[in-house]
């Protein structure tokens, strides 16, 4: 007999999940306009006031190659500060119950992030990034595998000193936008490498969007059966191909717990071009068409996950609201359908409907809910 209760097929797919959001961080690295601090507090704040509890705020890399970041402390210092825990406290939210994130690819960030958990604005986490495939790890580090694994390891000591969490990226996982194909297992070996040196997570990062659901379900399910515990594990999509939705399914099915969006499905590689002038960024875009890049949308991922039934605590119609705001701030149209066409309502869309059914039924001798003939 077929079975019809999905979690009976997948025992391992959660019924709850954490969604933490990069907008401000992954999401405006690619814009080639600076976005105002002001649109990065209200977006930070509206977005944990909209439930988010992990939460990317800067990058702590320099601003020389960076510019969009060149307010990094300002935003650090914000979320700190007394204005910002007034207002989660009116609304009910801990501050400590969020974990503020920066990214810190390389050991003068990392030491940045130190010198301000001293001052007392630093971040709760960091995070440094490999690639299996060492021309993409390169291009993103400008170093090798070798030599950025021993300079992570330090890293790590240095930070759980100082009181700060890292998470370890794996990239390439699927595959690699310079090197091509890639082995999923050496992805499993580096996940492992990464808590083996003292690593609190792993992002587990398909940059470029090379996945498919089927692999997705399999390296998920390999990770899983080395790494049985769901808090280390976060998966983290880019759309490329508009298939990113089913790669989130296999994540689940396959018993993943955390994931990470971007409103309007904004992000991807580092800009190099600014506003009126051209940046460093980390050099030449892997891909020719900007429409090509950017992580999976937040809204559409929420509507997704709320509308299986799983639990996240979020509040979507803010988010979709968000949303709507972010196309203004950017300029342009976004990625997110859920944010233009809404969520499915169980009630309809009435208004839509063509006038006359009732009386029309009622003129045949039909009862109103009647939808076969008499007799049948």
């Amino acid at each position: 007999m077929t079975e019809y209760d999905m979690w009976k097929i997948f025992p391992r797919m959660p019924r709850k999940v954490t969604i933490g959001d990069i907008t401000v961080r992954d999401g405006f690295q690619h814009a080639e306009k600076f976005i105002s601090t002001e649109a990065k507090k209200f977006y930070l704040e509206e977005l944990i006031f909209a439930g988010c509890r992990y939460i990317e705020v800067t990058n702590l890399g320099n601003p020389i190659s960076m510019p969009q970041f060149s307010d990094a402390e300002e935003l650090l210092k914000y979320v700190r500060g007394d204005v910002f825990k007034k207002k989660c406290n009116k609304r009910g939210i801990n501050v400590d119950d969020i974990c503020f994130t920066a990214i810190t690819i390389r050991e003068p960030a990392v030491d940045r992030a130190i010198e301000l958990k001293k001052q007392g604005i630093g971040p709760d986490r960091v995070l440094m990034m490999v690639s299996t495939e060492e021309q993409h790890h390169f291009a993103n580090s400008g170093t090798t595998l070798p030599n950025y694994w021993k300079e992570a390891e330090r890293c790590i000591k240095k930070c759980t000193d100082a009181g700060i969490k890292m998470c370890g990226t794996v990239s390439t996982i699927w595959g690699s936008p310079i090197g091509g194909a890639t082995d999923m297992k050496d992805a499993v070996k580096f996940a492992k490498r990464w808590l083996d040196i003292g690593a609190h997570d792993v992002e587990h990062a398909d940059h470029d969007g090379s996945a498919s659901a089927p692999d997705v379900y399999r390296y998920f399910s390999m990770v899983l059966d080395e790494l049985p515990d769901t808090n280390l594990h976060i998966a983290h999509f880019h759309e490329t191909k508009r298939v990113a939705s089913s790669s989130v399914l296999a994540a689940l099915q396959a018993g993943i717990t955390n994931f990470e969006a971007t409103l309007g499905g904004l992000g991807g590689q580092p800009a190099n071009f600014l506003d009126d002038r051209p940046i460093k960024g980390t050099g030449e875009y892997y891909y020719d068409d900007p429409r090509y890049v950017g992580l999976i949308c937040l809204e559409d991922t929420l509507v997704q996950i709320d509308e299986m039934g799983i639990e996240h605590g979020w509040d979507v119609n803010r988010v979709l609201w968000l949303g709507k705001q972010l196309e203004r701030t950017m300029g342009q149209r976004l990625r997110s359908e859920a944010m233009i066409n809404g969520r499915t309502l169980k009630e309809g869309h009435m208004h839509y409907a063509r006038p006359g059914l009732a009386k029309l039924k009622e003129k045949l001798g039909e009862k109103p809910d009647q939808k076969l003939p008499d007799g049948w």
